[in-house]
């Protein structure tokens, strides 16, 4: 089993700012990541690492770490999966596509004859309808991260809960993989 914490004690007793303590850094950074996993101290140590020794022996590992631990450090602070500079930018494409069609659409609408208001109020009653989802829940998923997938924020998950109430009795209740949600 090993007394992670009493070698880490042990390292960090022996740190200074020279050189030699970048193999120190190194080895902190392996226990904090492998064995205690907490990727944000070992990205301090594995950074301080290539500080300290910018081409040394573990240099092109520790920053293929780093990259690793970036990510898992945002993931577990968000609590979440990070979601890929390309696929932001191709969310932000379709957005911006989805507008320019309501636009043109908005547009084209704005010159037809108007409509009563109570054939009106009907056909939004129809449309609410129409705009519920669905969406079959993944490994991994919450509310949270469906609501982010849906509405670009975390904060609407209890519209998903109350659509869902059928199904969903407790909010900390885990999400079924292959469960199908309504999507208000």
């Amino acid at each position: 089993n090993g007394d992670f914490a009493r070698a880490i004690n042990l390292y960090e007793a022996a740190l200074d700012d020279s050189p030699r303590c970048a193999e120190i850094h190194y080895k902190l950074a392996l226990l904090y990541d492998d064995k205690l996993n907490d990727p944000v101290s070992a990205l301090h140590h594995f950074k301080r690492y290539i500080e300290l020794s910018p081409n040394g022996p573990h240099a092109n590992e520790v920053k293929k770490s780093i990259k690793h631990d970036e990510v898992a450090a945002l993931t577990a602070l968000s609590g979440d999966s990070v979601i890929p500079r390309s696929e932001a930018a191709q969310l932000r494409n379709e957005n911006l596509n989805l507008r320019k069609e309501l636009e043109t659409r908005a547009g084209s609408l704005r010159g037809a004859p108007e409509k009563s208001q109570a054939s009106d109020a009907s056909s939004k009653k129809t449309a609410a309808k129409k705009v519920d989802r669905t969406y079959v829940v993944r490994s991994g998923d919450t509310l949270f991260s469906i609501s982010r997938k849906f509405y670009k924020s975390p904060k609407r998950w209890k519209e998903i809960l109350n659509a869902n109430e059928k199904n969903i009795h407790d909010a900390k209740k885990k999400l079924t993989v292959g469960e199908t949600l309504v999507i208000p």
